[in-house]
């Protein structure tokens, strides 16, 4: 199964999620709760507790590999994201297929395809090109460290922000699933779906770092003096 890793940007690392996080992901969760319509967020240090449990269970399982999304500048926590729906291709083939079940050694078993997503931000790290920057770092990870042959996000239907934010990116819209599951509100939600193929991922590496780039701090050019 992926070991946990340390992914480090400009803006934003990516730390593997563990119970120290516990008490920095509820100040987190607690800032503004008005922005999370759509993903679940624990609220409260025994809420963040039981979220950091279930996400160490699932990562023990090899269902997922879980982070803490942490401001370079400050070192504050500000949100969670995930590599989940771990899938494997490799070895005899087998029908009906089993997903997630690596073939050899689990321990050292890679990937042939994951999803990132429970990804959450406090409001005041949203806008700011963290998640931008975050998704660079995890999609980079997987599609030049472990060699995935595609990485997929999802969203609730109704989450215009996140699916538009998603396009900007340059994931590929694979369609709505109507009436997909029960959403946060507890109303039967159709969830949209969209990935990154391996063979696409050079041009939307390309189109993800120059956003980054328009959003970093230009330099001030030093006036040089010349002698009367």
């Amino acid at each position: 199964m992926p070991v946990p890793v340390l992914l480090a940007g400009r803006t934003v690392r990516l730390e593997p999620l563990a119970p120290h996080h516990t008490e920095a992901l509820a100040l987190a969760g607690a800032e503004d709760r008005t922005t999370y319509a759509f993903t679940p967020v624990p609220h409260g240090v025994q809420a963040s507790h039981e979220y950091i449990d279930r996400a160490l269970a699932d990562q023990a399982a090899g269902r997922s590999l879980p982070f803490a999304v942490v401001r370079a500048s400050d070192g504050l926590v500000v949100g969670s994201t995930r590599f989940l729906e771990l899938d494997y291709w490799q070895g005899p083939l087998v029908w009906p297929a089993v997903p997630g079940v690596p073939f050899g050694d689990p321990l050292t078993a890679i990937p042939d395809a994951a999803e990132i997503g429970n990804t959450w931000l406090s409001p005041g790290a949203q806008g700011k090109g963290i998640n931008t920057e975050a998704k660079l770092l995890m999609l980079r990870h997987a599609f030049e460290t472990w060699g995935v042959r595609r990485i997929s996000l999802r969203a609730d239907a109704r989450n215009v922000r996140s699916r538009a934010a998603m396009e900007r990116l340059g994931f590929t819209p694979e369609g709505v699933r109507r009436a997909h599951s029960r959403g946060l509100d507890g109303a039967v939600r159709s969830t949209a779906f969209y990935s990154i193929l391996d063979e696409e991922w050079p041009a939307v590496r390309a189109v993800i770092e120059l956003r980054l780039s328009a959003r970093a701090p230009r330099r001030r050019r030093r006036k040089t003096l010349v002698p009367a």
